[in-house]
């Protein structure tokens, strides 16, 4: 069996990280497009392009991706502290209680699978890493040198693609129609990825206050498949 070459095993990594067979529970949130679509926000595939687009362009260019790029260089420079700052950040522009457990649940399974995957000083970190999924991410991306802005892309389009296809579920829509869906919003990612690159400290945080009132009704909604 021929062996793989250096340079194809961090994309391969890549791709086992952003695979929805990764058992992080990516599949049971829905991060409020379930209330979104029982009160009528979200009615079909334009309106759930137009809410994807709006969190595309805000919470992911300049939150999620400068934390996560951040996040990666502590690994790298394995600065616990450092990465506990970034994570404090993380969570506190979650705005809801939902989304805050949807952020450290996450983070619990990741962080136990990275130990299970013998990455090296996993079981020291696993402290921090447990607080936040985007740190268990970043620091896998930092352990199999991924370069940033692959990490950043990959985070993107699994963060999206778990979303389009809860949106499938509850507008719902076609197979068909939902892919041509994810597909146009997969297009907004690397225009995201490249400016969340150049996000100075100072300019990170985002609001986004249809999601935080969506996120926040949906922890009472009366019948729900998503857990948030």
């Amino acid at each position: 069996m021929s062996m793989i070459t250096d340079g194809a095993l961090p994309l391969l990594r890549l791709m086992h990280l952003v695979s929805p067979s990764l058992p992080v529970g990516g599949f049971t949130y829905s991060q409020g497009i379930e209330w979104a679509v029982e009160t009528g926000w979200i009615r079909d595939a334009d309106d759930l392009e137009g809410w994807m687009a709006d969190q595309i362009g805000c919470s992911l260019r300049y939150l999620d991706l400068p934390l996560l790029v951040r996040m990666q260089a502590a690994a790298l420079d394995r600065d616990r502290a450092r990465m506990g700052g970034w994570v404090d950040s993380l969570l506190a522009g979650r705005e809801t209680a939902e989304l805050r457990r949807e952020e450290s649940d996450r983070g619990r399974a990741l962080a136990d699978l990275l130990v299970a995957w013998g990455l090296e000083d996993a079981l020291g970190w696993k402290p921090q890493l447990a607080r936040s999924q985007a740190a268990g991410f970043a620091f896998a991306a930092a352990s199999w040198r991924i370069e940033p802005r692959d990490a950043a892309t990959g985070y993107a389009w699994s963060w999206l693609e778990n979303l389009v296809l809860a949106g499938i579920k509850l507008v719902p829509l076609g197979q068909t129609r939902g892919q041509q869906t994810l597909a146009r919003l997969a297009t907004l990612i690397p225009n995201a990825v490249a400016a969340a690159l150049e996000v100075a400290d100072e300019e990170i945080g985002a609001a986004t206050p249809a999601l935080a009132i969506a996120s926040s009704a949906h922890e009472t909604q009366y019948t729900r498949l998503f857990r948030s």
